[in-house]
C-alpha cells in the first residue's frame, strides 16, 4: 500500500504553505514546456525555469504550460510568484496522496486529478495531475514525464478539431476528458484478466487465485478512491459556477460527467463481481475438500467388513472349522469381494457415488 499512502512525517509541526515534496518520483528529469497559440499561430518549446512566464502572462491567446516532475521545490516557488498563487495551493500540487478536487480562487481554479496506469503483469499506480485554470493561461503539472498528453498536443501542433479556437477552459476540458477515457483502457483490462480469473476461480481453484483476488480488490479501492471523487469536480465544471468556464464549454464537461458516472459504474460492477468471486473460491475449496473427504470415505466404508471378515479368520484358534478346509481361502476371499461389490452398488443406487 505504499504506493497509494504518501508519507506526511516530515510535515508534523510546520506551518501552513510548507514546500515539501511527499511524492516518491525524486530521480525524475523537471521538464517545462511552454506552448502558446492561438486559431492562426502555434509555438512550443522547452525552457529551463519560469521566468519566461512572465512575457506571457497577459499575452493574447492562450498558454499552456506543461510541467513534468515537481520535486524541484524552487521552481514551484518561481511559479508561485509569476502567477501569484497561493502558497497553499503550492503546498497541494507537492502533497501527492490529494483526492481528486477543484478550489475556486475567482483569478483561477485550481483541479486536482489522478492518472491511473496498470499493466495485467505489473502493478496499478497512480499519478497526480494539478491543472490550474486561468483566463487565458493553463498549467499542468505531473510527477513524472509520462506520455499521456501526447494526443492532445498532436492536436495543437496540426489544429485538428476546435482547440485552437476556443480558450483555456477548452484545453482543460480537453486534457480532463484524455484522463477519464484513460480510465476505460485500465477498465477494460481489468475486465479481461476478471474473466480469466473467474474461470480459473471455478475449474481450478489454487491459493495462488486467493492471492489475486484479494490483489484484485484492493485495486478495485484505489481506482474507487481515484475516481469517484471526480464526479463532483466534474459536475462544478459543469455547472458553470466560475465565470473561467465559458457557456459553450459547459456542455463538454457534461459529457466527461457522463464518461465519469459510466466509469464509476463499471467499478463498483468489478467490486461486486470480486465479491462473487472470493465467495465463489471458497465455495469450490469447500466442494473440493467434500469430494475427497467422500472418496475417503466410501474407501473405508468399504474395507470396514472386509477388515471385519479377515479378523475373524485371523484369529489362530485350534477348533475353527475353515482352518482345515481347501477351499477355505478362496471362499473367503470370494465373499469379501461379493460384500464389497454390494456395498458398491448400494452406494450407487443412493446416488452417493
Amino acid at each position: 500500500m505504499g504506493k497509494f499512502v504518501r508519507k506526511r512525517a516530515q510535515k508534523v509541526g510546520l506551518p501552513p504553505g510548507t514546500l515539501v515534496y511527499t511524492g516518491e518520483k525524486v530521480d525524475e528529469k523537471v521538464s517545462i514546456t511552454l506552448i502558446d497559440y492561438d486559431e492562426q499561430h502555434y509555438q512550443e518549446k522547452e525552457i529551463a525555469g519560469f521566468d519566461q512566464c512572465l512575457l506571457l502572462k497577459d499575452k493574447p491567446g492562450v498558454t499552456w504550460i506543461k510541467v513534468n516532475g515537481i520535486h524541484q521545490v524552487g521552481n514551484l516557488e518561481k511559479l508561485g510568484e509569476c502567477f501569484n498563487l497561493h502558497p497553499l495551493i503550492l503546498e497541494d500540487i507537492l502533497n501527492t496522496d490529494q483526492r481528486p478536487k477543484i478550489e475556486d480562487f475567482e483569478n483561477y481554479l485550481y483541479i486536482v486529478l489522478r492518472i491511473i496506469n496498470y499493466s495485467p503483469d505489473s502493478e496499478l499506480s497512480s499519478e497526480q495531475v494539478s491543472l490550474i485554470l486561468g483566463s487565458n493561461f493553463l498549467i499542468s503539472l505531473q510527477e513524472s514525464n509520462g506520455a499521456i498528453f501526447a494526443p492532445i498536443l498532436d492536436r495543437l501542433r496540426t489544429s485538428k478539431g476546435r482547440i485552437r479556437k476556443s480558450g483555456a477552459d477548452y484545453l482543460a476540458y480537453a486534457l480532463m476528458d484524455l484522463i477519464v477515457d484513460n480510465y476505460f483502457v485500465v477498465l477494460e483490462q481489468f475486465g479481461e484478466v476478471l474473466e480469466y480469473l473467474e474461470e480459473e476461480v471455478v475449474k481450478r481453484p489454487t491459493p495462488e487465485t486467493l492471492q489475486d483476488i484479494h490483489r484484485f480488490k484492493y485495486d478495485m479501492i484505489m481506482l474507487r478512491k481515484s475516481i469517484w471523487p471526480l464526479r463532483e469536480v466534474v459536475g462544478r465544471l459543469e455547472r458553470k459556477e466560475s465565470d473561467l468556464i465559458q457557456d459553450a464549454t459547459g456542455i463538454y464537461f457534461k459529457d466527461v460527467y457522463d464518461h465519469t458516472i459510466v466509469a464509476i459504474d463499471n467499478i463498483e460492477t468489478y467490486r461486486d463481481i470480486l465479491s462473487g468471486m472470493l465467495d465463489i473460491y471458497l465455495s469450490s475449496i469447500s466442494n473440493r475438500l467434500n469430494q475427497i473427504m467422500k472418496v475417503l470415505t466410501v474407501i473405508a466404508t468399504l474395507f470396514m467388513p472386509l477388515t471385519f471378515m479377515a479378523g475373524v479368520w485371523g484369529m489362530n484358534f485350534k477348533h475353527m472349522p475353515e482352518l482345515g478346509w481347501v477351499w477355505g481361502y478362496p471362499m473367503a476371499l470370494g465373499l469379501m469381494a461379493v460384500v464389497a461389490l454390494c456395498m458398491i452398488h448400494y452406494f450407487h443406487r443412493k446416488k452417493w457415488l
